[in-house]
């Protein structure tokens, strides 16, 4: 059975050790986005453990749609699928459905949608949700919820948010009866309820307090990246992670960018997930302590230093800024490879960095530290 120990906390951030049945996660942690059970951008499970990721997550629904969740199972669950023995969070197919299906029907049982693949009609509820990712085997499977669109009527979002605690409620039970039967390949899946309520703080603390009685193995804070301002944002976590328990790993889906992360840390969260390393990597957008950089710029075009000066990552240990353009304007699939590997290697270090810095009792000047070195660079 999964362990949370809180070892530390600084005002409302937490130090934090999850222990899984696929190893021990140290948090804070950023989990690297393999949405159809790789990294876009040709990293490899290998390259996944020399740029230190403690946590891949990948992505329920477009593992569904192909190869299909069935054939993941026979293989022998997603892990050695893939070939990755640390953990694995599986989301629950929920935002895609949400955001990928122009046409979805939402009923009580679940939602209604067509494939964005191949158009095939597609039924998905709490159950199922929880059956694909039981055959996936993750360590950590979410909650099925509806993602609901930003701004919404209150009185809409309130009854979404019921029909999500509904949802959860089944999503519990089928867990544990998946969970006993001898067949499941991971008898020790972790579910994750999740917190929604829009950008309304009095819905998301009623909703939060309601999923907490639930004493679940973890929880999330979700729809929120989603079109609101940073500063909406950071207002709903100061309103509602207090609602959250502290005992137990908390998760802001979706965000974001290092300095949404440092602030998401200060108010207590645990875990988090992106695709901005990779997806900006692919494009020549690379993090630096110094801000963002744009590689494709003529200004890196005889520029003979490594991306950052004394980074570690394989892109910074062998290859100039000039020979990276060089490869992204040709088009040579290695470029991309190297933004994204050095990004991921950033944030990865960021949050050792946090880790650290709460062990310190330090992080206060850490965080205002990076977040001045980030404006800095953009000057």
């Amino acid at each position: 059975m999964a362990k949370y120990t809180l070892l530390k906390t600084e005002g409302r951030a937490k130090r934090g050790r999850f222990e899984t049945v696929h190893g021990t996660i140290e948090t804070p942690v950023f989990m690297n986005v393999g949405t159809v059970a790789a990294i876009k951008g040709a990293v490899s499970t290998e390259d996944l453990k020399t740029i230190g990721c403690q946590v891949e997550l990948s992505n329920t629904y477009h593992l569904h749609v192909r190869p299909g969740d069935e054939i993941i199972y026979k293989l022998g669950g997603l892990h050695r699928f893939m070939n990755w023995d640390r953990p694995i969070l599986t989301d629950s197919g929920g935002f895609q459905v949400f955001s990928l299906a122009d046409l979805r029907k939402i009923k009580e049982e679940g939602v209604h949608f067509h494939s964005h693949v191949d158009g095939r009609k597609i039924f998905m509820g709490p159950e199922e949700s929880m059956q694909i990712q039981s055959h996936l085997a993750s360590t950590i499977a979410m909650a099925f919820d509806e993602c609901i669109e930003n701004p919404s009527p209150k009185d809409y979002v309130e009854r979404s948010v019921d029909r999500t605690t509904r949802w959860l409620k089944r999503c519990q039970a089928e867990m544990e009866r998946l969970n006993s039967l001898p067949e499941t390949i991971n008898r020790e899946q972790l579910l994750f309820g999740i917190n929604q309520g829009s950008t309304f703080e009095d819905v998301r603390i009623r909703h939060a307090q309601e999923i907490a009685a639930l004493d679940l193995p973890g929880y999330a804070v979700g729809g929120l990246a989603v079109g609101e301002s940073h500063e909406e944002m950071y207002h709903i976590l100061d309103e509602v992670v207090p609602h959250l328990p502290q005992n137990k790993p908390t998760y802001l889906m979706g965000v974001g960018t290092p300095a949404n992360i440092l602030e998401g840390v200060e108010r207590g969260i645990d875990f988090f997930d992106c695709v901005y390393p990779s997806r900006n990597g692919r494009h020549g957008h690379v993090y630096t302590n110094h801000g963002k950089l744009n590689l494709l710029n003529k200004a890196y075009e005889l520029d003979e230093r490594p991306i950052e000066e004394g980074c570690g990552c394989p892109a910074c240990r062998r290859y100039s800024r000039a020979y990276i353009r060089h490869l992204l304007k040709a088009g040579e699939m290695l470029g991309m490879r190297l933004c994204v590997l050095h990004n991921l290697y950033f944030y990865n270090t960021m949050m050792s960095e946090i880790r650290d810095s709460l062990d310190e009792g330090t992080f206060a000047s850490y965080k205002k530290r990076k977040l001045e070195g980030f404006l800095e660079g953009q000057k």
